[in-house]
């Protein structure tokens, strides 16, 4: 499938009641509105191209670089790729969308380091995404490479842009989620810092009561390993 095939392909998967949900989500007007279902339709028959999700990526529209995250190849992908399409967002829809994919690259460490330190609301955003990322998906990470991010989220969570608030709170809850001595350490973290205010737009979205959801997750994991 050629990338003007892709494009045609999104542009008839849009809708303008998807268009005015992304917009309630701060999407721009450079969209087509095509639903996650029908991104994950066309991602089955493309499965990877990282040549063509450069190309949907430069032409800048939202569903084209959703879809792009979505087909590159984390393998190829280097730092001048990474920084560039880091420099391109401008919503934390397409921010969650692009972490999403740098969270499996071989940069993943150095730019969650870099990033969740960023005076960027998106960049800042990136960063802590791809932290609670690894918290949920890389179980060999050592506790050590955690806890001093909990100390910036003591320290700093309050100050930071919205969004990036909103994703240091779910890094908090992913990190707090690995095991017991994390948990411990979160929760303490979290009922330190109190709620997390959070301007969610048009939307009925909310942020969630970290320790609260922590607790209720080793609950549950307790609960699948005594069965």
């Amino acid at each position: 499938m050629t990338v003007d095939d892709m494009l045609k392909t999104l542009e008839g998967y849009g809708s303008e009641q998807t268009r005015k949900i992304y917009r309630r989500h701060g999407v721009g007007e450079n969209q087509f509105g095509v639903s996650y279902a029908n991104l994950k339709t066309l991602k089955k028959k493309v499965k990877t191209d990282h040549e063509a999700a450069q190309q949907l990526w430069a032409t800048g529209n939202h569903d084209a670089r959703v879809f792009a995250a979505m087909i590159a190849d984390p393998e190829k992908a280097d730092a001048a790729l990474l920084d560039a399409w880091a420099a391109d967002l401008d919503n934390y829809v397409i921010t969650d969308a692009f972490s999403g994919f740098a969270g499996k690259t071989a940069l993943a460490r150095e730019r969650a380091a870099q990033w969740a330190v960023s005076d960027g609301e998106w960049t800042g955003q990136g960063g802590w995404n791809i932290l609670a990322y690894q918290a949920l998906n890389e179980g060999d990470l050592p506790d050590a490479y955690f806890e001093p991010y909990l100390t910036i989220v003591a320290r700093d969570i309050h100050g930071r842009a919205n969004r990036v608030r909103y994703a240091m709170n779910n890094a908090l809850i992913a990190i707090g989620s690995r095991n017991d001595t994390l948990a411990e350490k979160a929760v303490a973290v979290a009922e330190e810092v109190g709620a997390v205010d959070v301007d969610h737009g048009e939307t009925n979205c909310k942020t969630p009561d970290a320790a609260a959801y922590i607790r209720k997750a080793r609950a549950r994991r307790r609960a699948r390993e005594r069965a």
